[in-house]
Formats: structure tokens, sequence, C-alpha cells
């Protein structure tokens, strides 16, 4: 997984994580890679350490041992904004919007780099300040064309159904122009209609910006849709790593699923 004969380094690389929680360990030596522009899908049983090893990559919990790298960078030892500002986004299975702010606001919210986070420039700089938030505030729109939820621009974040909430926050991984988006159960709580919306948002966002992404996800006709390679992990760590159609029929992978400690996902 590392770098060789000049080869661009993995735009994710993680070495040998451990993580324990009071004498339990849900993390043990896990090891795998994600490669520029791909859709990966991390599979595996409940309890598996999938959303844990989310919490590892993005600086939420701290690794016991083991390392995590972003294109060559150790970002081990990152607080979770410093790894939001190497271009790592992600999202949650239950969605963290703000409530009580309207969509657009959730959306102008994430901006990076804003010249009114500075109270002097509102003092200082007034006429860049509102420049500024006027092309923020444009982008945000165009983002919410995007995912369709334009007309919903006024709302109040809380009022939006399950699924409107889940386009919410991968409209807020755009606002941030993410190398690398998270995605923790996108098509969870998700009708038919918007999971396909998702879907094709992810394509599109992979194919015509060069987005890159790992996502978690229960739905095997969305995983085996929409993901190349698929990593499994069981028990803390890494079982196998293949296309859809040889992670489907492996042996092991059904052994994970259906037989020992776990019951089916």
């Amino acid at each position: 997984m590392s770098e060789t004969n000049g080869a661009r380094p993995p735009v994710l690389e993680v070495r040998d994580l451990v993580k324990d929680f009071d004498g339990l360990r849900a993390i043990d030596g896990c090891s795998l890679s994600v490669q520029e522009g791909t859709i990966t899908g991390l599979i595996g049983p409940n309890g598996a350490g999938k959303t844990t090893l989310f919490n590892l990559i993005t600086g939420y919990f701290k690794p016991d041992s083991g390392r995590v790298f972003t294109n060559g960078e150790d970002i081990t030892s990152l607080p979770p904004h410093a790894v939001f500002h190497r271009g790592i986004c992600r999202t949650f299975q239950i969605p963290r919007e703000h409530g009580t702010m309207t969509v657009l606001e959730n959306l102008m919210l994430v901006a990076p780099n804003q010249k009114g986070e500075h109270f002097w420039n509102c003092w200082l700089r007034p006429n860049a300040v509102r420049a500024q938030e006027r092309e923020i505030r444009d982008q945000a729109m165009e983002v919410l064309e995007f995912v369709n939820l334009t007309h919903l621009a006024t709302e109040y974040a809380g009022r939006l159904s399950g699924g409107q909430k889940k386009l919410l926050e991968l409209a807020r991984t755009m606002m941030a122009r993410p190398r690398l988006v998270l995605l923790d159960e996108p098509a969870a709580g998700v009708n038919k209609t918007l999971m396909n919306k998702l879907a094709e948002n992810i394509e599109f966002l992979r194919r015509e910006r060069g987005v890159t992404f790992l996502l978690i996800e229960h739905d095997m006709e969305l995983v085996m849709e929409l993901c190349d390679p698929v990593i499994v992990m069981s028990e803390g760590r890494r079982l196998m790593e293949g296309r859809p159609e040889e992670v489907r029929n492996d042996p092991t992978v059904l052994e994970a699923y259906l037989g020992g400690q776990y019951g089916a996902a």
C-alpha cells in the first residue's frame, strides 16, 4: 500500500490500526487503502468496526497504535478540524444537521476560509465580507439545485425528511470541496427514489469533480451497483477486498455475515 516506483500514494492509507474500548478490541490491526477516483465500498456485519474506523480516520478517536495517511501525509494525530482542512469530509449514520438553521444556512456555514470569521474584517473590510457572502450564497444555491433541494432552501433543516437530510449531508460535503468523502450508510432510511438520486450524485461527483468516496453501506444492491472495489471488514480487521462480484460470491464473506458470532447484517 505504500508508494512504489514513483507512483502516487493512495488518497487514504490505514496501517495496522488498533483501538480498544474498556478491554474490547474494536479495531484489530486493520490495514486498507483507497485509491484516488474510486467509489470504494466498506461492508461487514454489525459490530465489525466500520464506523469506529471512520472515527479513527477523521480524528474523532485516537488509535492505540497504527497510522493513518492521506496522499502520503501522516494525519494520525490531527484533530477533526485539521483532517477536514486536508480535504477529508464525512457524513454520519444519523444526519447531524443544524436543525434551527435553514437548509441554505447549513450549506453556507461549511464554506472554508470565510473572511467574516475574523471580526476585524467585519470592521475593516465590510465590503469584501459582503461580496464573499454573496459568492458563498450563490455557490450554496448551485449545490442545492444539484441535489434537488432548492425548493427547501428557506426551510428549517430539522423539518426535512430522513432522505432529504441525507441529501443535505451530501450537499454540505460539496460545499467543502473535498478530495475524499467518507459516507456512513447514506442509503439508511432513504426511499428508493432518493437512494437512486444519491447514487447518481455520488457517481457524478466522482466522474466530473474527481471526488473519491469510501462508503459504509448495508444495502448490497447499492454497493454492487456503485462500488468498485469493495472491502469487507470482520471483527475489527479487513477480511478481503475485491470486485463486487468476487466479494458477493466469496465463502469467507458469507461466513462472516451468516455464521459465527454475528447475525445477518
